[in-house]
């Protein structure tokens, strides 16, 4: 889409400049002129090397690992450009971090995801653009607009050009159903959902699957896979009950410790995922089952809208 507006303005910090890059494409302007610089000690130096004054600013960066590193790049340089006398700050968190700490559940723990909404808000921020945050309740943590963008509309996308047949689509938790029916109303296809416990994090067991799978072909949906166990064990509980095949798909692929061998050597026929947090080449390049589908082009076309105050919902708009 083309796209010029001087008063338009696309940063980056260092968490996904290919995103960005991207971005500033499709939107049809530069990649604003800025530096992210170390000091010996560690510290960060942000460098705006360009006039943003009177400007609608968007900021892109992911707080993806390391998150504390990305975040802090975010804060100072949306402090750097609050007093650069900038127009607005819109900052575009395409994966936002910590979101999984978003409630109480023992005694004495905070909730962090609400901490970092603060952070943003006495930093200077105006809105916050975001891709399917972990819980949606998220949103009410700022009192500045959120713009809560859907990654399934991609990724059901995708699947339709594969000409699969019998789909079923799973969740694989009870916290999901709401994801997996979206995708399910854009393929015309039935849900199914994965009954589980998880003990602690980053360990899960399969109890139950409820819905028919039997001869389907599933499709796996999530909001992120971080070390892979609930995707892996999930796809091979819907294969032992008679799945024909199984792929996965999230929009976030945090990908942390053993998350690529156990995604190598499932059951798995594609893992497709969105770049909203960037792969390292040997995480792209190195499984055949990893396909990365570009979520740049739907932020992109939220940018606009939001600079023209125009509607977001309606890019979800069948």
């Amino acid at each position: 889409m083309a796209y010029r507006d001087a008063k338009l303005k696309v940063f980056t910090g260092n968490a996904n400049p290919e995103l960005a890059q991207e971005i500033a494409r499709h939107v049809g302007v530069e990649l604003g002129n800025a530096n992210v610089i170390r000091f010996s000690d560690g510290e960060i130096r942000i460098k705006i090397d360009e006039s943003v004054r009177g400007c609608d600013v968007f900021v892109v960066q992911p707080t993806s690992n390391p998150a504390n590193e990305h975040l802090m790049e975010l804060l100072i340089m949306v402090d750097a450009l609050k007093r650069a006398s900038a127009k607005s700050i819109n900052v575009v968190i395409p994966y936002y971090g910590y979101a999984r700490q978003d409630r109480k559940s023992r005694a004495r723990e905070p909730i962090t995801a609400k901490l970092i909404a603060d952070l943003l808000h006495t930093a200077g921020v105006n809105r916050v653009i975001t891709v399917d945050l972990h819980a949606g309740q998220i949103q009410g943590f700022f009192n500045i607009p959120v713009d809560h963008l859907l990654g399934e509309k991609i990724l059901a996308e995708y699947f339709a050009t594969k000409g699969l047949e019998d789909i079923v689509v799973v969740s694989p938790d009870m916290g999901g159903v709401t994801r997996a029916r979206g995708m399910a109303d854009r393929l015309n296809a039935g849900i199914a959902i994965i009954d589980k416990r998880r003990p602690e994090p980053n360990v899960s067991e399969v109890m139950n699957i409820i819905g028919n799978i039997e001869g389907k072909v599933a499709i796996m949906i999530d909001d992120m896979i971080d070390t892979g166990g609930t995707i892996a064990q999930g796809a091979a509980a819907l294969i032992e009950r008679g799945a024909k095949e199984v792929y996965a798909c999230c929009t976030h692929a945090v990908f942390s410790g053993p998350a690529m061998t156990r995604l190598e050597n499932s059951v798995l026929k594609e893992v497709v995922v969105t770049n909203t947090i960037a792969l390292p080449e040997e995480k792209r390049d190195g499984s055949e089952k990893i396909k990365v589908l570009s979520i740049a082009p739907l932020i992109g076309d939220a940018i606009i809208r939001i600079h023209e105050e125009e509607s977001v919902s309606t890019l979800f708009d069948k």
